[in-house]
């Protein structure tokens, strides 16, 4: 059996609008299209399990909050709508984490303070990162009332808390699918694209540069919804045909180094661990009432969703003015969950504190000190070409005892990394005059200031 295959009876039912839906505690089948999730006008459909029945059924809501468990629902379209087999591997095996019914969420405001209490007693964090957490774990489950999310990070050493933090809070997320940097890619592919959930992954430094390649691609595309990752599958008639995969979502990480791509960076809101003791009333081991716990979170949240879903929407005025334009992207949806001022303030400062780090680090970067360096050689030149030599010469001064570089390799960062304009005047390499509005622009981008 090919890969697709092996991941197709992992999934279930993924070409299943011809094939029929099997529950194994029910003998009759009933012809229908298997669904995780739906918005079908006013109305939201959400797949529950039942783990001690070993049931699934669809959570549907109509009038903002009001909800009925039907095993299938007929919509515009002309499909029926049934549940996911309550045997699924994924489900049965706890791969991905469902709710087994909505139940009454109360207030916002306690709901959060729930969400908050249940990370502290588990996981020890900042008291920022704490109430970050709490808001993003809501934002998972109305993140598809916006264009962009935010993705949230652990980094830090083996030993630190990581995995205890991913497990912690992404068993409260919406839909959660949890896997590890030592899964093959492709069935991440293929379970984002069908759960369209929330996927928490361990180990996401991947040290193997096609893995690597493959999960950047999932963590580029899935910020913004419309950028599907194409990728070519085999049928079960062994014909190639292009699928479009959609990993638009929620994503909770955990990795030992920062990545190189400071766009990629620029996604996630981050966490290091290490930097706190384990505080004296969390047990070494996460405790076996984690688990009920957990989803009876998740049955809150869910009747959350089902109440809030269509009034969610974007408040620009939470953002700061003065923040940089990806992390203000990035930071919408998540401050647009949050009502209090107070809170809110916290958030800000929180985001803020982290971009600034964020751009610390990148400015000791030896990319971003031949940027500066291209800057002040600007100064000496106004309005006129220059020289690249005097580039390397002015990184020599700075950095050569450290790292000594030759002007091919700066020329190389000038035109790979920041795309400038090099050509040959007068026997030497040149930035054309053209460039230093340009130059200008990538300094106050990175807060390179002289």
């Amino acid at each position: 059996m090919t890969g697709v295959g092996l991941v197709s009876e992992l999934l279930g039912l993924r070409f299943a609008s011809h094939r029929t839906h099997h529950d194994p505690m029910h003998e009759n089948k009933k012809p229908g299209t298997p669904a995780v999730s739906r918005v079908v006008g006013d109305t939201l459909v959400e797949l529950v399990y039942d783990p001690e029945k070993r049931t699934t059924a669809l959570a549907v809501s109509r009038f903002e909050g009001l909800w009925n468990l039907e095993a299938e629902l007929k919509i515009p379209t002309g499909e029926t709508l049934i549940p996911y087999s309550a045997g699924n591997n994924l489900i049965v095996n706890e791969c991905v984490l469902l709710p087994s019914r909505p139940v009454e969420y109360g207030l916002k405001a306690e709901l959060i303070e729930d969400i908050r209490a249940y990370i502290h007693r588990h996981v020890a964090l900042s008291e920022e990162f704490e109430i970050v957490a709490a808001y993003y774990v809501l934002l998972t489950w109305v993140y598809d009332a916006f264009n962009e999310v935010p993705y949230l990070r652990f980094l830090g050493d083996w030993g630190t808390g990581k995995t205890r933090a991913l497990t912690t809070i992404g068993s409260i997320c919406y839909k959660p699918f949890f896997a590890s940097g030592a899964s093959t890619v492709s069935p991440i592919f293929h379970i984002q694209d069908t759960f369209a959930g929330t996927l928490v992954l361990d180990e996401a430094d991947l040290p193997y540069s096609d893995a690597k390649a493959e999960l950047v691609k999932i963590f580029n595309n899935g910020t913004a919804r419309g950028m599907p990752v194409l990728r070519s599958i085999v049928n079960r008639h062994k014909e190639i045909n292009p699928y479009a995969f959609k990993v638009f979502g929620p994503k909770i990480v955990a990795t030992r180094q920062r990545y190189e791509d400071r766009a990629l960076e620029s996604r996630f809101i981050t966490e290091r661990t290490g930097g706190m003791p384990l505080r004296q009333d969390i047990s070494i081991s996460l405790p076996q009432s984690l688990k009920a716990d957990a989803l009876e979170l998740r049955n809150r949240l869910l009747h959350f969703r089902l109440c809030e879903f269509f009034k969610i929407k974007a408040e620009p005025e939470a953002l700061l003015s003065d923040l940089d334009p990806r992390l203000k992207q990035m930071s919408l949806p998540l401050l647009s969950m949050v009502d209090e001022p107070d809170i809110r303030t916290q958030v800000q400062l929180a985001l803020t504190a982290q971009f600034e780090q964020t751009r610390a680090e990148s400015e000791s970067t030896p990319d971003v000190a031949v940027l500066a360096c291209a800057l002040v050689a600007m100064q000496d030149h106004p309005g006129q070409d220059i020289p690249v030599g005097q580039i390397a010469r002015r990184y020599s001064d700075a950095y050569g005892d450290l790292e000594p570089r030759s002007a091919r390799w700066i020329g190389s960062v000038l035109r790979n990394v920041f795309h400038l304009t090099t050509r040959k005047s007068k026997g030497v390499y040149v930035i054309p005059a053209f460039e230093q509005e340009k130059i200008t622009a990538l300094a106050a981008r990175r807060g390179i200031a002289i």
